[in-house]
């Protein structure tokens, strides 16, 4: 298959929906098959029930097993949403077949892994893009606007806990050698995505951190929200259920990081300050599909001892997947996208593997099928 060029003007995007999983199934299928910029012209995954029911309810033409099962030319975009481990392993074999990808966070589970995408994007030709959900929200927005009128930014709190909601538990979602990780590379990766375009192209010259599993191995923190796994027979989790960072920048900004799947709290909640030179702006909404949720997001604005209420205006939730959605088509045609998304998952996993190195200082059980191997 070689590289096609950006969906004609006018024209649907021809999309692919690999994996239909909780994320695929809920998420993005049915977005994708109500959005007037898409067709949803096929759905890949391996187990036959699945695809099928996914094919037949949102009349979708073709359904495959596998991805190289996709006949060359019928695809403008595969939008990929399997599980963790398989992130890049199906990203690359698509993009070394010209095809561009949409790809679910985490993009890559390790630096050699995104080195490995950059090849099979400039081998193939094929654009890759990656979810970034958070940066859509409109809340998130307003808070970006604010913190550009706050002088240099000295320093950015940034937290995400979870009252009870262990994804999956004693699926692959709890399993190291098969998500990569816990919290920190789930709700973590959203929250670097939200503030690291916050800091600019500064450096992060120092990361360091803790992880803890007081939660992921007990029924009552699941996340019954998500439809949580039948544990029975299953492995205990062995990924960690909070996470907390610290990072140091190259212009002396800092950031602390929470990442929490399950807690004491009552309610999840996501929260981030801005500490600014001239003044602070703080955020606190929820992220995600949880309905045990702050009612409405709140963003306020603090200056010379006075704190003031700023207007945010109204969304349902999940809305930032349809602004992603919006602006799909114009990253596909927009030359500048090429590389952006592998250069910013470079950034992010880098944090995310120093933490972990500083938090459990043992090489990682998983040896990923790409790593040592070149796309071409």
């Amino acid at each position: 298959m070689t590289a096609r060029p950006p969906a004609a003007a006018g024209r649907p995007v021809r999309v692919a929906v690999v994996g239909l999983g909780w994320a695929g199934r809920e998420i993005w299928l049915p977005r994708l098959a109500a959005h007037p910029g898409f067709e949803v012209v096929a759905v890949v995954d391996p187990q036959p029930v699945v695809r099928d029911q996914a094919r037949d309810t949102h009349a979708v033409a073709s359904a495959y097993a596998d991805v190289e099962a996709l006949p060359a030319g019928t695809v403008d975009l595969a939008v990929v949403a399997v599980p963790n481990h398989l992130h890049a392993v199906v990203a690359v074999r698509l993009l070394r077949r010209g095809v561009p990808v949409f790809l679910e966070k985490p993009v890559c589970l390790t630096s050699a892994e995104a080195g490995i995408l950059a090849d099979a994007e400039r081998d193939g030709g094929a654009v890759l893009l990656a979810g970034s959900a958070a940066r859509y929200r409109a809340d998130i927005r307003a808070l970006a606007d604010v913190a550009g009128g706050l002088g240099p930014i000295r320093h950015v709190d940034v937290a995400w806990v979870r009252a009870r909601g262990v994804p999956d538990a004693g699926g692959w979602f709890t399993r190291r050698d098969q998500s990569g990780g816990g919290a920190l590379v789930d709700l973590g990766w959203h929250l670097l995505d939200t503030v690291l375009p916050l800091l600019g192209p500064a450096r992060v010259t120092h990361a360091i951190g803790s992880v803890s599993d007081d939660f992921v191995n007990d029924s009552a923190a699941h996340a019954a929200w998500r439809g949580g796994a039948d544990t029975a027979g299953h492995v205990p989790g062995d990924v960690e259920d909070t996470a907390r960072g610290f990072l140091l920048t190259d212009t002396g900004a800092s950031v602390a990081l929470h990442a929490c799947w399950a807690s004491h709290e009552s309610l999840d909640r996501t929260t981030v300050t801005v500490h600014g030179a001239a003044g602070s702006a703080t955020l606190r909404c929820t992220f995600g599909f949880s309905p045990n949720r702050e009612p409405t997001p709140v963003l306020t604005r603090t200056r010379d001892g006075r704190t003031a209420r700023l207007p945010l205006p109204g969304e349902p939730i999940g809305a930032e997947y349809d602004h992603q959605l919006d602006a799909l088509p114009g990253l596909l045609a927009d030359p500048a996208a090429r590389g952006a998304a592998v250069a910013e998952a470079r950034r992010t996993i880098d944090i995310i593997e120093r933490i972990y190195q500083c938090a459990r200082p043992t090489r990682p059980e998983r040896q990923h099928a790409l790593v040592g191997h070149r796309a071409g």
